[in-house]
């Protein structure tokens, strides 16, 4: 059987612990990941401690093209990284080729840290003083990322914290290991010192160690709620700085005058696209007034029963199985809590079975009607292929549903009314909004994070929060005596204005 190995320097100690990667289209066993613990961490943290002051110390545009080569490896590589993301999490390979074209687009971003860097300068803010300020490396980062995207999301975090001259140490899903290794692989290709980019594999007991270890200034993470709040409460303890990204619940608004084909074909990506396991997926539409909700259900249906469910490497499938045979309970035990609610199952994806793959992990596409916000079913994140549709009365109740949910991460309103889609993104209390965008994941150069128990922390993923986030800004205020004083005020701070 495979094993799936730590990428640090120096030898592995064999694990204690290991876990299974399963292969969710066949229902096996395809390999085996060894878990690390606190002694193998020190082991990657003396490394990066040697390597980082080095990499700091280089100067941007170098760093920059090591970012560029590492771009170039990314798109060289791509066929190959979709199919060993495809294999061990499940979603088609198309799917996956976006999982990773997402995380290059941060890489590409990060290619310009020259820029991204440059500080602020005053001139003259006093008598012959300037003052000025820098932006300097942590030193070491740490990411812990989630199994539903295991390209992107590391590259979201090592990419920015590395191009502005950290170090850093990834923790992935234990689900999906493979492909975070590859990229640590593909970044030494592309020039960057041993030990710079280690990846570490693991559970709670590695977790723990990253967040106590002093050595490790800041940890970025993406996962559940629930462990987000748990990351940042216990890193910020030990005095790290954290960004915790957590769950989700993201509401698709339908006003009376939206493009129902329109926002249908949207929402068959957006709900039902990997399988549903996407912390921007859409698994609640909110359509305004009872005809708008009929006329959308009547296009739902043929719409939902046309999708084709199949294994990872089906080209012509919209989605394939979920990640774990864990997993696939949980999404059908949520279907029978919605049921038992009072939701009305309109297309039951509960014991699908994909013929001749009948060991594999799939889940059929599912449609409740007449869910209320006081489901429990509603209230918590069920990630996956499950649509829910929340009915409101007007425009003000569309507006308060996710407003008021506990995950405040994305949501979208379809409309061709320009005064009502400006009225609700100012009003919504929700970290990212799509107009007629089903998915408002923003794009490299802007930032990622939701609100409320979505996000954990000040400050957002990627762009120039990812930076501001990996950096510690130094000011320097100076003077430069014209010679021959008597230096009677040397101890004096001067005064500005």
């Amino acid at each position: 059987m495979r094993q799936i190995d730590h990428f640090i320097v120096g030898e592995s100690p064999s694990p204690a612990r290991k876990h299974q990667v399963w292969n969710p289209s066949t229902g096996e066993v395809q390999a085996e990941v060894g878990l690390g613990d606190a002694a193998l961490l020190e082991q990657a943290v003396k490394t990066a401690k040697n390597v980082q002051p080095e990499w700091a110390a280089t100067n941007p545009q170098r760093r920059a093209r090591v970012m560029f080569r590492f771009k170039q490896l990314l798109e060289e590589n791509m066929q190959e990284l979709a199919e060993l993301l495809a294999s061990e999490h499940g979603k088609v390979v198309e799917d996956a080729k976006g999982d990773v074209q997402r995380g290059l687009e941060v890489i590409e971003f990060a290619c310009g840290i020259p820029e991204a860097l440059k500080g602020e300068y005053t001139q003259g803010a006093g008598p012959g003083i300037d003052v000025y300020s820098m932006r300097q490396p942590l030193g070491i980062g740490a990411g812990i990322t989630p199994f539903n995207f295991p390209a992107m999301i590391p590259m979201w975090m090592f990419g920015m914290a590395i191009a502005a001259g950290n170090a850093f140490i990834l923790k992935p899903s234990e689900r999906d290991p493979s492909v975070p290794v590859r990229l640590a692989e593909l970044f030494v290709e592309a020039g960057a010192p041993e030990g710079l980019l280690q990846v570490v594999h693991g559970d709670k007991e590695m977790v723990d160690a990253i967040l106590d270890h002093p050595d490790i200034a800041g940890v970025s993470f993406v996962g559940s709620s629930d462990i987000a709040h748990y990351v940042y409460e216990r890193g910020v303890a030990a005095g790290k700085r954290v960004q915790a990204m957590g769950g989700a619940k993201n509401h698709g608004i339908i006003m009376p005058d939206a493009d129902l084909d329109q926002a249908v074909g949207d929402l068959m990506g957006a709900a039902f696209g990997s399988a549903g396991e996407r912390c921007m997926a859409l698994p609640v539409v909110v359509p305004v007034g009872e005809d708008t909700a009929e006329r959308l259900k009547e296009k739902l249906i043929p719409a939902i029963n046309a999708l084709r469910v199949g294994v990872s490497t089906d080209p012509d499938a919209h989605y394939g199985p979920v990640v774990t045979p864990e997993h696939k309970a949980n999404i059908e035990r949520w279907i029978s809590t919605a049921e038992e609610e009072g939701g009305e199952i309109v297309i039951n994806g509960r014991g699908f079975s994909l013929q001749g793959h009948e060991k594999g992990f799939f889940v059929g596409p599912t449609l409740i009607d007449r869910v209320t916000p006081q489901m429990k079913s509603y209230q918590e994140e069920i990630f996956g292929p499950v649509l829910q549709i929340v009915r409101a009365k007007d425009f003000d109740e569309a507006v308060r549903l996710p407003s008021d949910h506990q995950y405040g991460n994305g949501v979208a309103i379809f409309t061709r009314n320009g005064h009502a889609a400006r009225e609700f993104a100012s009003r919504v209390n929700v970290g990212m909004v799509g107009v007629n965008v089903p998915i408002p994941v923003p794009v490299s150069y802007h930032s990622f994070g939701g609100w409320k128990r979505s996000g954990f922390g000040d400050t957002d993923q990627y762009g120039m929060e990812g930076l501001r986030f990996w950096t510690k800004v130094k000011k320097v205020t100076q003077r430069w005596p014209d010679g021959g004083g008597d230096g009677s005020n040397a101890f004096v701070i001067p005064t500005m204005g």
